[in-house]
């Protein structure tokens, strides 16, 4: 894996025998994004999360997509994350915790996170079909697991109701979206600190 970063930017690529990912990111974008995976619905739930958190984002990703969509989607999970890790650097000033409760007409679903370089994934989501599309509705679960721990946030993601599946996935991505967003801006009243009492987020 290649990793260079700079300020809040990052650009991370990963290549496996499974698959090719490129990723480039700025957290303190205007939630520009360009997102080729191959999986078109994989792409949207991307292009939702760039914009709704503002966070400019390039994705280009090969994979082995003759024999199912799940090494493509875990591994843009595994990159985005180890890019936006990357790009946090040292972790100073960010407000760190944010919560996002996302209505999508029928569907409502909350997302709260701790951006502490501790990943852990709680995944309260239940789908009543196998598959949106061509993708299978279990993958959501390893793109977000992928993302949580190449991150290192703990993520919490609770889908309180809903019926129509797109909308219970993508209340997820939107709710990641917006949680990020307040999570990782640099709050002005503690710019140079680091947000622990420790001194140091991880241990």
């Amino acid at each position: 894996m290649q990793i260079e970063s700079e300020s809040r930017i990052a650009t991370v690529e990963r290549k496996t025998k499974e698959t090719n990912v490129f990723v480039s990111l700025d957290l303190d974008g205007n939630g520009e994004y360009d997102v080729d995976t191959g999986i078109g619905f994989l792409d949207h739930m991307l292009e939702q999360l760039s914009r709704h958190s503002l966070m400019d984002l390039k994705v280009r990703a090969q994979g082995d997509l003759h024999i199912d969509f799940h090494h493509t989607t875990e591994d843009t999970g595994i990159v985005i994350g180890e890019a936006v890790r990357r790009a946090l650097g040292d972790f100073k000033g960010i407000r760190r915790y944010a919560t996002a409760v996302i209505p999508m007409d029928e569907t409502c679903t909350r997302v709260s996170i701790d951006v502490s370089q501790r990943p852990y994934l709680v995944w309260k989501v239940n789908f009543t079909k196998p598959k949106l599309g061509d993708m299978d509705t279990e993958l959501f679960k390893e793109w977000f697991q992928a993302f949580a721990q190449n991150a290192g946030i703990t993520l919490h993601i609770e889908n309180m109701y809903g019926d129509n599946n797109h909308h219970i996935v993508e209340s997820c991505f939107k709710g990641l979206a917006r949680a990020l967003r307040d999570a990782l801006e640099i709050d002005p009243r503690a710019a140079n600190r680091i947000p622990s009492t420790k001194g140091v987020l991880g241990n």
